[in-house]
């Protein structure tokens, strides 16, 4: 489907004693704005720790920018990374923000002193404070504005929002789409945010219980799934059953019921063809869609 990925998960798992990973298969295309989403505790955060070269797999294959994670030298991998985790490091507390943006002058080649005196001017931030000094939300912009300040090629950001007041998200949302102007970079985020994925990614993957349950473009995605209600004299939850994409059938009152489908263009032809009346439809929201997988990836477990 594209000529390059960013990242490459192959068969990847991992075995922990109340948690399996896996195995994932997951290809995120360069260029673009993917955003990962699913329930706590769903293995957002290990996927990121095993893309990072935090933690490593017991099995498959990690690929980042065309490079195998975890083999040979990853030095010049790792300074065209850039990586934002949902909490900062406690030890980095006593550091003023200009000490550790020293140290990471030190470390990238590509650091741009003013793209960062930018970013700092743009979320208002003054970096002459102690890291442990700093406000959630102020230490959240420093963390953001250190992070795309020697332009990585790949940005890794885990609930880039988290701790952000409403005009610092609005801030935050701009500068990510300016970031992604050049259209070489990529960006791989998790979000538990509606409006933040609506309005940045190009990509979604769902994930729950270690695996993932699928990856959409997301204006398919949302031109997809559907709630329709249909009425018609013969119809029961039988024959519902069998909409095109049908993830769920409820009895609405009367003749009416309520059908969820992930092919809503399908559903309306065959209701058409089926003699059914459509009374209305409603376009699903994110967190509605991830409800519906879920449900569904749990009854297709147990029947298996």
């Amino acid at each position: 489907m594209f000529d390059e990925y960013a990242v490459q998960l192959s068969g990847v798992v991992q075995n922990r004693a109340n948690f399996k990973l896996g195995p994932l298969d997951l290809n995120i295309p360069k260029g673009y704005i993917t955003a990962i989403v699913g329930p706590n505790g769903c293995g957002k955060s290990t996927t990121f720790n095993l893309m990072l070269d935090l933690v490593k797999p017991d099995e498959g294959k990690v690929e980042l920018l065309g490079h195998t994670v975890g083999q040979s030298i990853q030095t010049e991998l790792k300074k065209k990374i850039g990586y934002l985790p949902e909490q900062p490091s406690s030890h980095e507390d006593n550091m003023k923000g200009t000490e550790k943006a020293e140290f990471h002058r030190f470390w990238h080649d590509g650091w741009d002193v003013n793209r960062y005196r930018e970013l700092l001017h743009l979320l208002e931030v003054d970096d002459h404070q102690a890291l442990g000094k700093m406000s959630k939300g102020m230490r959240r912009k420093f963390e953001f504005a250190l992070t795309l300040s020697h332009g990585p090629e790949l940005l890794f950001l885990d609930e880039p929002s988290s701790g952000l007041d409403p005009l610092a998200w609005k801030t935050m949302i701009e500068i990510l789409h300016r970031y992604m102007d050049k259209g070489e970079r990529t960006i791989l985020m998790t979000s538990h945010i509606i409006e933040e994925v609506k309005r940045l990614a190009d990509f979604i993957v769902f994930m729950a219980q270690g695996r993932v349950l699928g990856v959409y473009e997301k204006d398919e995605l949302f031109s997809s799934w559907y709630t329709l209600f249909v009425s018609g004299d013969e119809l029961t939850a039988k024959k519902a059953a069998d909409m095109p994409g049908q993830c769920g059938v409820e009895h609405a009152g009367g003749t009416t019921y309520r059908i969820t489908t992930n092919r809503a263009a399908e559903a309306e032809e065959w209701c058409s063809a089926k003699g059914v009346k459509l009374v209305s439809r409603q376009v699903l929201e994110l967190d509605e869609i991830m409800s519906a997988l879920l449900l569904h990836d749990r009854l297709g477990n147990r029947m298996n």
